[in-house]
């Protein structure tokens, strides 16, 4: 088995594994909670349904028919470039293979929220297809700033609600530029094995 080979299926194995982890927890949210629902699970951890249009972590602004169509077809393309850049980089022995799966982390969280955004609208009945909305429900109110901070008072530290996939495209992001900067600058300059 080729090292393009071998990288590509421990790739392949971790998206799916990844996705798995991510939609298992979307779904059993979506069916057990109700829309604006928290539940504790430690002091400073939650899991609290909400769903949204925008960006990772809620951010971006609510969308019309337009915006969020274009915002999907986006998520696709962006998501098929990066398939295509794996497949391009899975070859080069100069590259670490962590460099690899790295990649293919952020890969598996934007498939994990393009799922939701062309799948669950149709499949919850409360829009059509590529219209869905992203379910996000990892929130950890770590705390809350005092009021006598006047600029800052109740506002809670560290407020976004979230999910799995944000989570794997921020960790994967955060990694890729503290651990992989060689790769990259390798890589951006075209010295890949086609």
């Amino acid at each position: 088995m080729s090292l393009r080979s071998k990288r590509l299926t421990w790739v392949a194995v971790l998206v799916v594994v990844a996705i798995a982890l991510d939609q298992a927890l979307k779904l059993y949210i979506r069916t057990h909670f109700q829309l604006g629902e928290a539940r504790e699970v430690l002091p400073f951890f939650q899991l609290c349904f909400i769903e949204n249009d925008g960006m990772a972590f809620g951010f971006g602004p609510n969308l019309q028919w337009f915006n969020k169509i274009f915002l999907t077809l986006f998520r696709i393309v962006v998501s098929g470039g990066l398939g295509w850049y794996l497949w391009r980089i899975a070859g080069n022995a100069q590259l670490r293979t962590s460099y690899i799966i790295t990649v293919g982390l952020v890969l598996a969280g934007a498939f994990g929220n393009i799922i939701d955004c062309v799948f669950y609208g149709k499949l919850f009945g409360y829009e059509t297809w590529f219209y869905g909305r992203v379910v996000d429900m990892l929130y950890f109110p770590l705390w809350t700033w005092p009021d006598w901070l006047p600029w800052l008072g109740g506002r809670v530290f560290f407020g976004p609600v979230f999910n799995v996939a944000d989570s794997y495209i921020t960790c994967g992001v955060i990694a890729l530029l503290l651990f992989f900067r060689k790769e990259m600058d390798e890589t951006f300059r075209l010295k890949v094995d086609s």
